[in-house]
């Protein structure tokens, strides 16, 4: 079997589990975090409701610097529009991605603007 292969498919069974353990309400929606190459986006969603209550991105933006400091900025952004949203508290869903890196950068931000997970 080839490794690129069973790699995503090993990223999509650790997602799954997670996400079956994880879910989102109105008081503590869940904060998932996506990470491309060049991008990242971060969203607060409701799963009862379908709806998501708040997002941020680097998509359109002039943000410069390493992939960590974008990660941080977005952090501090996700962090701001749930304040603006009355949310204090959220579940951290990581994707299946290892908590390390950016995502932690993303995590420790988020959690220096005020969000509790």
């Amino acid at each position: 079997m080839a490794v690129a292969p069973k790699k995503q498919l090993n990223k999509v069974l650790r997602k799954k589990r997670v996400r079956a353990k994880i879910t989102g309400t109105a008081e503590r929606p869940r904060l998932t975090v996506t990470i491309s190459n060049l991008h990242i986006n971060a969203q607060l969603i409701d799963d009862e409701k379908q709806h998501t209550i708040a997002a941020a991105t680097t998509v359109g933006t002039k943000a410069t610097g390493t992939m960590a400091e974008k990660a941080a900025a977005v952090g501090v952004d996700i962090a701001k529009r749930a304040k603006k949203a009355k949310i204090t508290k959220v579940v951290f869903d990581r994707n299946g991605r290892q908590y390390a890196g950016r995502l932690k950068s993303l995590a420790d931000a988020a959690r220096k603007e005020g969000l509790e997970f």
